[in-house]
Order: structure tokens, then sequence, then C-alpha cells
């Protein structure tokens, strides 16, 4: 993770890439599809000067492919479709690495579901999936679909939530969309103790003792602000399970596993509830 990630210059919206597309994932994106589009475009028989052309013996798929290329998604005269693979590489890389953040999920979507190959589209975004996760898109393959899994709403909840004074409750919640957003090596499991954490911190600053809990804050809240029970019960529940010795922090210690979806789920969550208190102690 960058400095200025780490030490909060950097806005969260840049960490979790909703609406940008930073060079790293932009690269990675190309070379999955170099790895399983173009490196398999096949040069013709000629022994002393073998060239690749789609009129190739075996790129039969990729004519078909660049054919709806050039009619459906850059809607330019078929007649422009050269039949030397260099000339049309030359053009999809120029688009590719100079088109707005939208048109490059618009392009590999339409590759996955427009090459006449669905083994081979569904590897594709199997592998693709895995960039994704690691360079923190908000977008992942579903189904052959480019989905969001990430809103904007959840990115501005974990904003407003980590933007307070430096305190115990701040410094947690950096710390776990640090170890969220961290591409090289993210640790999910431990962003989503840190969110937890953050939370109690919350919790024992409202409470005026470190060994104050979530239900005396509650009823604090109820008292005061007329807190409808079920939102209390549900905070109550939520706050059980991430914190009961049968909860999440036990469940973690045997999970292999911690997806990003669920460490980003956490961190919303917990975002959510701080903003919440907060927004309700001010009036």
């Amino acid at each position: 993770m960058k400095f200025s990630q780490r030490f909060g210059y950097t806005p969260i919206k840049s960490a979790i890439q909703l609406e940008s597309i930073d060079e790293e994932l932009r690269n990675a994106l190309w070379s999955v599809v170099q790895l399983y589009y173009w490196d398999y475009v096949k040069s013709d028989n000629d022994i002393l000067h073998p060239r690749r052309r789609l009129s190739a013996y075996g790129n039969e798929r990729f004519y078909q492919l660049c054919q709806q290329l050039w009619l459906n998604f850059f809607k330019v005269p078929l007649d422009t479709l050269p039949d030397q693979w260099d000339l049309i590489y030359s053009r999809l890389r120029e688009f590719f690495f100079s088109c707005k953040w939208y048109e490059v999920y618009d392009f590999i979507e339409f590759l996955a579901l427009t090459y006449p190959d669905e083994d081979r589209n569904t590897r594709f975004a199997e592998n693709t999936n895995i960039f994704l996760e690691r360079e923190v898109s908000a977008y992942r393959f579903v189904e052959g679909r480019i989905v969001q899994i990430t809103a904007q709403e959840e990115i501005e909840a974990i904003g407003n939530a980590a933007t307070a004074e430096r305190g115990p409750v701040r410094e947690h919640l950096d710390r776990a969309v640090q170890l969220l957003a961290d591409r090289r090596a993210p640790d999910y499991r431990n962003s989503i103790k840190e969110a937890i954490s953050a939370v109690e911190a919350l919790v024992k600053s409202q409470g005026g003792a470190d060994k104050g809990t979530l239900g005396d804050l509650l009823k604090r809240l109820a008292r005061k602000h007329s807190l409808h029970p079920a939102l209390e019960g549900a905070f109550t529940k939520m706050y059980g399970y991430t914190s009961d010795a049968k909860g999440i922090r036990h469940a973690l210690m045997n999970d292999e596993r911690v997806t990003f979806e669920e460490a980003k789920f956490m961190l919303v969550a917990c975002s959510a509830f701080i903003n919440y208190v907060r927004g309700i102690l001010k009036t």
C-alpha cells in the first residue's frame, strides 16, 4: 500500500476502485486478455515468413470475434477490418490503454460474452476476478457480466467514519481499511478484527469507562433519543455476533479463507454503526 493510502492522504474511494481504474489494474486486465485470447491467434503456413492473419487456418473464432468487435462494439464499417493481426492488435491495444475506465469493463465483458468458446470465457472471467480482487476493484464477473459489488454509499460510510478526529476509533478503522485495500498482501481476517475493535473503542469512549458495553450505550441512547426497540435489538445482536466467543472472532481462527466480501461487509457495517451513534449523540 502506498504512503498516501496508509496515512489517509488518498481518499478511500481511490483505494476501493469504484469509478476509476488505476494503471496497475488496467495493466493486469490487459494481461489476462492477452493470456486467454490474443496469445491463441495462429500464424499462417508460410514457413519463411509466418504471419498472423485472421484468414489463417485455426483463426475462425478470432475472425468471428473481430467481426463482432468492429460491427457491434466499435460500430465501424466491416471493410475497415484488416486481415493482418498486428494491425488489429495495435488498434485494440491503443483503445484499451486510452479509453475511459468504464469502457475497459465494457470491452472485457464484450469479450467474455462474444468469443465462441464458453469454457475459455469462463476461465477468463474467473482469472479476471482474481485481479479485480487483488487490485480492490468494486466490480466482479458474475455469470459472464461485470457487476458492482461495492456501492458508493458503502464507500462513503467508511470514509465518513474514518475522517473523525484522531483516536482509537479512527486508528482501528484506518488499520481495517489498510488491511482490506493492501493490493500486495491483503489481510481480510485482521481487517475484520480491526473494524470490530473500532466499534469497541467507540462503546468504551461513550460508556465513560474501559469496561463500557454496547448494551449500556444503547440503553443511554434509548432513554435520551427514543431509540426504537427493534433497532436497539439489532445493534445488540450484531455486536454479540462479532464479540461472542462463538461469533466471528472464534470462527475466524478456524476458517482457512476469509473473503474480500466478508471483510468489506464488516467494515461497512461497523462504519455505519459508528456514524449512526456519532450522529445521534449530536442531536
